[in-house]
């Protein structure tokens, strides 16, 4: 870890948020039959993973994986995803990405998805910094962090030969 790195959330802690994120979620949707989990890629579709895996084990709805792809860089919203709009169609979306810093991300996701009839739409992030500029509000977060605008939040997340951690630089 270089010396300007400070770690915020160790593998285990990590692992506590999803599980307490994904409980948090059945109890949204217990009278579900299924869920999408619509994951930002690429670290938001590796968390919309690990809470698949979570709520494999303790839901009793289906709960489908939708990848997100979002020119970030672009000022105008261009994305695609993985299924077609008929697989989230009247269904329960829950956005997840990994942090949320201006809100720019979540909204263009969001915009994925409002032309599309859907239940409800929900957010899940692992890191709300709280520097939004967009009006976005999270359902679910693992930590709220108060940062400073030059402050970085990293997540490593199923990188090989590394370890799960989030850090601050």
């Amino acid at each position: 870890m270089p010396n300007n790195q400070v770690l915020i959330l160790d593998k285990q802690q990590i692992a506590q948020k999803i599980n307490r994120i994904a409980y948090q979620i059945l109890e949204d949707n217990l009278d579900e039959k299924e869920i999408i989990l619509a994951g930002i890629w690429d670290r938001g579709y590796k968390l919309a993973l690990r809470l698949q895996t979570v709520l494999q084990q303790i839901a009793t709805f289906k709960v489908t994986i939708l990848r997100v792809d979002l020119e970030k860089q672009n000022s105008k919203l261009v994305a695609k995803t993985d299924l077609p709009e008929s697989e989230w169609k009247n269904k329960v979306i829950i956005l997840v990405d990994d942090v949320l810093n201006s809100g720019k991300t979540l909204a263009y996701g969001l915009g994925v998805f409002l032309n599309t009839p859907h239940k409800k739409i929900r957010t899940v992030v692992l890191v709300d910094r709280s520097h939004k500029i967009f009006p976005i509000a999270t359902d679910f977060v693992g930590l709220e962090l108060a940062t400073i605008l030059k402050e970085h939040v990293d997540v490593v997340m199923d990188v090989e030969g590394e370890e799960d951690r989030v850090y601050l630089s």
